[in-house]
């Protein structure tokens, strides 16, 4: 899995975070004052971006944790295979694999799509 270590007070909402193994992506980030036992805190509040659950973590500022490198690439959609599943072929490397296709989405062949990767999983954004 391509990824990198950070420390948290470098985190900001939008971007991405591994919360319990997981890609997600930032959307609260506070933090709390350094009292008289101990260093700042920092609560990140996320959602996955493969599975949609909601994640959140709480470290000090200074601590390190382990930041994705989710790839955003450009697709063709060969065919529709089902209504919730797409033949889809990356513009780059010409391969060619199946997809989900989001609920509000409406795909027809020969569209042009963005998705994320990360590793082997694939989301149409």
């Amino acid at each position: 899995m391509a990824k990198q270590q950070k420390e948290v007070r470098d985190l900001q909402e939008g971007s991405y975070v591994m919360i319990d193994d997981v890609a997600c992506k930032i959307n609260g980030y506070s933090t709390a004052k350094p009292g008289k036992h101990g260093s700042a805190k920092a609560r990140v509040e996320a959602v996955g971006v493969f599975d949609g659950k909601k994640r959140s973590m709480s470290q000090p500022v200074d601590a390190k944790c382990w930041v994705p490198i989710i790839e955003r690439k450009g697709g063709q959609v060969v065919s529709v295979e089902s209504a919730t599943v797409a033949q889809v072929m990356d513009l780059d490397t010409y391969e060619t694999f199946s997809m989900s296709i989001p609920e509000d989405m409406d795909l027809e062949p020969d569209d042009e799509i963005e998705y994320l990767e990360l590793d082997e999983q694939r989301k149409i954004v």
